[in-house]
């Protein structure tokens, strides 16, 4: 299954830059929760203050009800409340939510 997301970066030049740093050098406790939870692929894509993201996972169970270790957890609680200096939930976000699935409205088949 393949999923994109948006969402926005709070629109400051320097924030930008770090939050980019950070995507460079990714936690090691981060990623490999990441693949720990059935995603495959991941991609981030950044426009202005602006990010797009795709996700394809084998897993059909929702990323909230997947389980992890209380390690695991509290070094990505560590990491989303870092990140949160740097993004902010888009107008249209549910209250709490940062990701926003967005809805497939084309495909070219061929």
């Amino acid at each position: 299954m393949r999923y994109c997301y948006a969402l926005d970066l709070v629109d400051d030049e320097t924030l930008i830059k770090e939050y980019i740093e950070y995507h460079k050098n990714v936690w090691p406790e981060i990623e490999q929760s990441i693949l720990d939870s059935g995603i495959e692929v991941m991609e981030i894509y950044h426009v202005g203050n602006r990010l797009f993201m795709i996700t394809e996972e084998g897993n059909n169970t929702p990323l909230d009800e997947r389980p992890q270790s209380d390690q695991v957890k509290a070094k990505i609680d560590q990491w989303e409340t870092l990140m949160w200096t740097y993004q902010q939930a888009l107008p249209i976000a549910k209250k709490g939510e940062k990701w926003v699935l967005m809805e497939n409205i084309y495909q070219l088949k061929v």
